[in-house]
């Protein structure tokens, strides 16, 4: 390594209070995560990957690049990519995938619905809406009169590109019920490699794209008989929550059906929804 490049190597670099707030005012603004102070470490380490990626040597060098120089047009991405949480796991939070199964799907196509269209709005790597497929697929077994498709979102780019290939470790794929992953997952033909796929046929039911649900309408083509919104408002303050669920119920048809995590809430919000169960709610 040469002295000049020895020079430029950070000895102690840290994210200076000004470059935080700056980062943390942009990230909120663009994508309604809130990034309090104590999640100064947390960032430092994730973005150090950046730096790395992009050859600058300090944070200092990288706000710059971002701010001063019209980085964030090239960069804003892989920021965004850096700072968002994506803990999925198949079937999390079981019981609103037995509500789904005995409850919302059974009363939309009693109403008439043929064509269901559901919606994973903060997929993550893909165990969300693959997991919606495989309830609705074996649903539809003996169903000629009706059919499918769900759409998955999500505002990171390295998590969907996990999710439109479906290989998952075993451990992950664990949750699966048994007689669901037999009909669900191909196991590799070396066991060792300790992963498995889903199938063809449901990878061809579930669609893939980016969207970011601070945007003030979301692009997605029709409205939906069932949506998914889980673990994602706990990241934003009161209005960003009502900006998301608002926008979500527009995106709903009357009849259909929201889900949202355990540990959040839709109430004492004026909303076109009412509570149908824990933390599921029904459009009017």
């Amino acid at each position: 390594m040469s002295a000049a490049s020895l020079q430029r190597q950070p000895v102690d670099d840290r994210l200076s209070q000004r470059n935080f707030d700056r980062l943390s005012k942009y990230i909120y603004e663009y994508s309604g995560i809130k990034m309090p102070i104590t999640k100064i470490t947390m960032l430092e380490g994730r973005l150090r990957r950046r730096l790395r990626v992009t050859g600058i040597a300090t944070f200092d060098e990288y706000c710059d690049y971002l701010f001063k120089h019209d980085g964030m047009a090239r960069e804003q991405v892989y920021l965004i990519d850096a700072v968002t949480t994506n803990k999925t796991d198949f079937f999390r939070e079981p019981k609103h995938f037995e509500f789904m199964a005995k409850t919302a799907v059974p009363e939309l196509l009693a109403g008439g619905v043929s064509q269901l269209r559901i919606w994973s709005s903060a997929c993550s790597t893909g165990a969300e809406p693959y997991t919606m497929a495989m309830v609705l697929a074996d649903l539809m077994t003996d169903r000629r009169d009706a059919d499918y498709r769900v759409i998955a979102t999500d505002l990171s780019t390295e998590v969907l590109q996990v999710a439109r290939k479906a290989i998952y470790p075993m451990d992950m794929l664990s949750p699966i019920p048994a007689d669901l992953a037999r009909r669900y997952v191909m196991q590799p033909r070396d066991p060792s490699r300790g992963e498995g796929r889903i199938v063809p046929a449901l990878r061809q039911k579930v669609a893939f794209g980016r969207l970011n649900l601070m945007d003030e309408s979301y692009s997605v083509p029709e409205q939906q008989h069932i949506i998914f919104c889980r673990n994602v408002l706990i990241y934003f303050d009161k209005p960003t929550q009502l900006h998301v669920l608002g926008r979500l119920c527009d995106c709903l048809l009357p009849g259909g059906f929201l889900f949202i995590g355990h540990s959040e809430t839709a109430t004492g919000f004026n909303l076109p929804i009412k509570q149908v169960a824990n933390t599921v709610f029904k459009r009017v």
